[in-house]
């Protein structure tokens, strides 16, 4: 997999990025019509375009993967590890991402006020050196490294932030002086075993804002992500000494919670409030706190770089007065305090990744309902790509087949609108679970695929690029440079050999692809270049001549 970074456009083109584009499977529409810009369909075929003398829309799809550095679910696979060992393990990640034809990791960055990333607001994670403010021996910035490597693939890194735990129930080592638990106390609640920074108070959502933002301002992230840990998921308080608690597992499974929970020690913030003359309830005001946060993280984010994008992944049941007839389950909105329609309607993200964690058949929580119940939330037109359970491929009572993640992802594809979905977790495609990664490169990835544009951010496209073409002994060697202006994030890259286009994407920093002659085909007969930005935007197309 590495030869899909090292072996230049011959490995680019041939293997990890480019496959024929094949006629569409069964729920996955192919795309109209023959324009280069805005396209959204996610298959194609030579047969799709209006000239076959012309290439179809550059296919457009988010395809990425959760990596999830809590507990060591994902990375590093142990803490502790050395550096050569943490940095193989986040290039072989990388490399199954490209090899999958994905386009985008999300990397949990802050598991629980820490951080995998040299930083002076929270203390080194014991998930990464095994020791809470440990840095790295020898030092060198795991961020950093995510992301060069990562945009040297053509993949976005998205950072995934975790808004408001403070310690998480698997954690060993003490906490350091400068961890939120000791500099701001008040801010900090113990919840079963885990330790919460509550949301309503002030200090711990001004933290939180300070964190995200020091990174978006620090490095050159594509996205900032939070996941579905508000207020906590509630545990059992009869149990709640021993209880790991404060996890989604009941409510993915059993929908209700237990019948009697421990309550959220929030009672100092909450009675300042009434004292403050606040009218809202207590449920209202936990959810009033929650949504100031949301809107000020998506204001703060774009404020200091406009084409970051903001993307949130709520636990999947809607509010329970909204719900589709004959959908059952856990409330997020009334126990994790999450208003997560408010948000689509308002606006205040860029993306909605609702976890979707049920198969299609199972009617209580059946996938594709719950799909069409987020998409009609959707009035602002924003992306909603789902959350797909890769990770249930196990070999549990309730394990998923292979064949359900590419009946999920067939489904996304059936709907209207720009499509995308993710993986969680990185784990079950690394292990190629039940052969799901043989199964989704053959039915649903065949090829590679553009990021959905986000053209509310920002909808002027880069300059067209210049690419000059020379025949390079079995193929045909490119140069390519970036236009005027925007800066070029990838290359949209077509290439026909006899009647079939071929479809690939190169990062913006390449400067020199080489394509490979066909054995059968021969030589590309031609090639057709394309720029596109940080959001997605595509440029004129540019036709090479190849004699």
């Amino acid at each position: 997999m590495a030869a899909c970074v090292a072996g230049g456009l011959a490995a680019l083109l041939s293997g990890c990025a480019s496959t024929p584009l094949a006629p569409a499977t069964p729920g996955q529409p192919v795309p109209s019509g023959s324009g280069g810009g805005t396209g959204t369909g996610t298959g194609a075929g030579a047969s799709a375009a209006a000239d076959p003398a012309v290439p179809p829309p550059a296919p457009r799809e988010f395809r990425a993967a959760w990596v999830s550095t809590v507990a060591n679910i994902d990375w590093p696979s142990r803490s502790n590890l050395s550096v050569d060992r943490q940095q193989a393990e986040a290039l072989a990640i990388l490399d199954r991402a490209k090899a999958l034809n994905l386009n985008a990791i999300v990397l949990q960055v802050r598991p629980s006020a820490d951080a995998i990333y040299p930083s002076e607001l929270e203390p080194w994670s014991e998930f990464l050196t095994g020791q809470q403010g440990r840095a790295p021996r020898p030092l060198y910035d795991p961020l950093q490294f995510w992301i060069a490597q990562a945009h040297a693939r053509g993949l976005e890194l998205h950072a995934w932030f975790n808004p408001y735990r403070a310690r998480h129930a698997t954690a060993r080592t003490p906490l350091t002086p400068g961890h939120i638990a000791h500099t701001q106390p008040e801010a900090v609640k113990p919840y079963g075993r885990f330790l919460w920074m509550d949301p309503g108070e002030p200090a711990a959502s001004r933290h939180t804002l300070d964190v995200v933002l020091d990174v978006v301002r620090r490095y050159d992230i594509d996205g900032v992500h939070i996941d579905d840990y508000f207020y906590p998921y509630p545990i059992d308080a009869p149990n709640a000494a021993g209880a790991a608690g404060a996890e989604s597992g009941a409510a993915l499974d059993g929908g209700a919670g237990p019948k009697a929970e421990l309550e959220f020690p929030d009672q100092p913030s909450w009675q300042r409030y009434l004292l403050s003359g606040g009218q809202l309830d207590r449920a209202a005001w936990r959810r009033q706190n929650v949504n100031q946060l949301i809107e000020a993280l998506y204001q703060g984010i774009h404020r200091e770089k406009a084409w970051v994008r903001f993307g949130i992944s709520p636990f999947g049941i809607g509010r329970p007065d909204r719900r589709p007839a004959g959908i059952v389950g856990f409330s997020q909105y009334d126990k994790l305090y999450a208003d997560a329609e408010l948000w689509l309607a308002n606006g205040w993200l860029d993306y909605l990744a609702p976890q979707l964690y049920w198969p299609v058949a199972q009617a209580p929580q059946a996938f594709d309902v719950l799909l069409d119940y987020w998409l009609a939330q959707n009035t602002q037109g924003r992306h909603v790509w789902p959350g797909l359970y890769t990770s249930r491929i196990d070999n549990s009572s309730k394990a998923f087949p292979p064949e359900e993640i590419v009946k999920q992802i067939g489904v996304t594809r059936s709907r209207n609108g720009n499509h995308g979905h993710l993986h969680f977790s990185v784990a079950a495609l690394m292990e190629n679970r039940k052969g799901v990664c043989d199964q989704l490169k053959t039915q649903a990835y065949q090829y590679a695929a553009l990021v959905p544009p986000t053209p509310w951010l920002g909808a002027v496209a880069p300059a067209a690029p210049a690419v000059t073409a020379r025949r390079d002994g079995a193929g045909l060697a490119l140069k390519l440079a970036p236009g005027a202006g925007k800066a070029v994030a990838q290359y949209a890259v077509w290439s026909r050999y006899g009647n079939e286009w071929r479809f690939a994407v190169a990062p913006g920093t390449r400067t020199e692809l080489r394509l490979p002659d066909d054995g059968v085909a021969g030589a590309a007969s031609a090639v057709v270049v394309s720029a596109v930005d940080r959001l997605g935007n595509e440029s004129a197309r540019v036709t090479v001549a190849t004699a």
